[in-house]
């Protein structure tokens, strides 16, 4: 009895170095690493089209397949910053769909005012502030208040911006599984 315990301990341990090995071989061959975007509670899947006006569908599809942003979370960003009203301007001085400034917009080198550059430039800062920050509220945070007042601040620097994190979340969780 003790000799079976004894080499299925031995198995065990060789399993879990195994493991371990081809685990850090993996991580050593990964070329590009991917975005971590923490699980959000899923609601009932969606099976449909996320309602994205058509006009701005592809725009939409293409920043997602470039950021491998889950098109759940750009809509649902555009329907609460813009509600898809591509001419919007912020009292911040933000414009379009996803509400770039103008100066994010300029460093990514593309144009703010043209709808699909303005997605793809608002899908490419979240994506920055998702690899930056360690979870998505604090991601989310950041794009509407900035970067540096979240990390001043520790979160969430106004109600405001509580708000709109907590209605972003809401709805991405409403369109779980929109394609």
């Amino acid at each position: 009895m003790a000799r079976r315990l004894l080499a299925l301990l031995v198995i065990a341990c060789a399993c879990g170095a195994a493991a371990v090995t081809v685990s850090n071989a993996r991580a050593g061959k990964t070329a590009v690493p991917e975005t971590h975007i923490p699980a959000i509670p899923a609601a009932a899947p969606v099976g449909n089209r996320c309602p994205i006006p058509q006009r701005f569908r592809q725009a939409f599809v293409y920043a997602a397949r470039d950021t491998r942003l889950p098109l759940a979370l750009l809509t649902a960003v555009a329907r609460v910053e813009s509600e898809f009203a591509p001419h919007a301007r912020s009292s911040a001085g933000a414009h379009g769909l996803l509400q770039v400034m103008p100066t994010t917009a300029t460093e990514l080198k593309l144009d703010v005012s043209l709808p699909g550059e303005n997605v793809l430039a608002g899908a490419r800062y979240l994506k920055t502030l998702l690899d930056r920050f360690p979870s998505s509220d604090l991601a989310l945070a950041a794009y509407n208040a900035g970067p540096t007042a979240v990390a001043s601040a520790g979160g969430a620097p106004s109600d405001e911006t509580l708000t709109y994190v907590a209605d972003v979340t809401s709805i991405w969780r409403s369109l779980v599984g929109c394609r």
